[in-house]
């Protein structure tokens, strides 16, 4: 039997293995690792578990709950900046408290995933957040009601499906969502009330136990092969067999060489200079395989007399670029200011969230940032079209908010 060791950071074979049952009643094996020495438990019923009588576990605590007077409104987010600024717009009787991240997770010593039976994953609370989920329960037990405003991708989904299934009844909880920190938007999400989408968590899971199937048997090659403590998954994979592909066409290309010709022209009677190319030789395209190729062409054009037949003119109508992306955002941050996606998207994510301005207190200047929509609301667009008004004039606006 095999079982992770956290300070080797490797699978290693169980030694001196005891069935043991958890304070919670769950069925485990405890043993040493044969390396190290460290303490090392593997969780799961095994036969010699025949015979032994677990523990009487006495849970009161969520019946005691139930008979407690609740009262206020409890909001659960994922982080204090987060939660710093709805409070600020939801005022007395709400107390907005953050899970930071995630409260449930699939088992770091295992795979965690069961194969055999519909690929059902298997969580737990990591030690790291138990503190969190306990003071969030504790939290909630005390409310009259429970709303959830995680963020309103899938990720925000499971995040308020997972606090659902740690510690909160599902019976008394809210979802709300909004994507922008605004205090109206933030109004309207807690008046309309929605149930959880289920279909958003059932994605996340999906992305989740992908992740762990593909990362959990590619990463330790790369650690065996490469160094260790790297990761692979579902996108590294994929991004890697596209990088050789490529390369392997760029192995295979052979090059032709190829001329083009360019003249600078300049007219007596109607300047400024303008470059011209050679695009026709005798209403055929010109093939320049080479510069002996070029070179009778270049004499008998320096004596030519070259003269415009025609000058075709046109307007163009620029429009304003759509707004961004998530990943328009990540390209744009890399290209003018030098930004790696993770930092781009750390600081798009302290500006939804909200920031201080102008020594005022914390305020949401930006839309949720993972989405592949360009949709904005029909609020902002109209405060940005009185800015635009006041500061540029009325020229500057449309007739009506462009709609992408």
């Amino acid at each position: 039997m095999e079982a992770y060791c956290v300070r080797c950071k490797a699978k290693r074979e169980l030694a001196q293995g005891q069935a043991i049952f958890t304070a919670s009643g769950t069925p485990a094996t405890k043993g040493a690792c044969p390396v190290c020495g460290t303490t090392v438990v593997r969780m799961g019923r095994t036969p010699a578990h025949e015979g032994l009588t677990p523990p009487v576990v006495d849970r009161p605590k969520r019946a005691a709950a139930k008979a407690a007077k609740r009262r206020g409104k409890l909001v659960i987010v994922e982080s204090p900046a987060k939660a710093r600024t709805i409070g600020r717009f939801l005022g007395k009787g709400y107390s907005v408290k953050a899970s930071v991240g995630h409260v449930r997770d699939l088992l770091r010593s295992q795979l965690s995933v069961d194969v055999e039976n519909g690929f059902t994953p298997k969580y737990r609370v990591p030690n790291e957040k138990r503190d969190v989920v306990k003071a969030l329960a504790a939290e909630a037990a005390k409310a009259e009601e429970i709303y959830l405003a995680t963020d309103p991708d899938r990720e925000g989904e499971a995040i308020a499906w997972h606090l659902m299934e740690a510690e909160i009844e599902p019976e008394r909880a809210r979802r709300v969502s909004f994507h922008e920190i605004t205090k109206e938007a933030v109004a309207e999400a807690f008046e309309n009330p929605r149930p959880l989408d289920l279909r958003l968590v059932d994605a996340q899971q999906g992305r989740r136990v992908l992740d762990r199937l593909v990362g959990y048997s590619i990463s330790p090659i790369l650690w065996s092969k490469v160094r260790s403590r790297l990761s692979a998954g579902r996108v590294q994979s994929a991004a890697l067999r596209m990088v050789v592909d490529r390369e392997r066409e760029v192995q295979k290309f052979e090059p032709v060489e190829y001329w083009t010709v360019d003249a600078d022209l300049l007219s007596d009677l109607h300047p400024p200079a303008f470059r011209a190319r050679l695009t026709r030789i005798d209403g055929e395209a010109p093939v320049l395989p080479s510069q002996a190729a070029v070179a009778p062409l270049l004499e008998s054009l320096k004596s030519a007399a070259l003269v415009v037949s025609s000058v075709k003119r046109g307007s163009r109508t620029r429009r304003p670029l759509p707004p961004f992306t998530t990943s328009t955002l990540q390209q744009e941050a890399s290209r003018r200011i030098n930004f790696t996606a993770r930092k781009a998207m750390a600081v798009a994510q302290q500006l939804y969230e909200g920031v201080d301005v102008d020594e005022h207190e914390p305020v949401g200047l930006i839309t949720y940032m993972r989405t592949d929509s360009p949709q904005v609301s029909v609020h902002s667009q109209e405060e940005a079209r009185q800015v635009i008004a006041r500061l540029y004039g009325p020229r500057a606006l449309p007739d009506e908010a462009p709609i992408y």
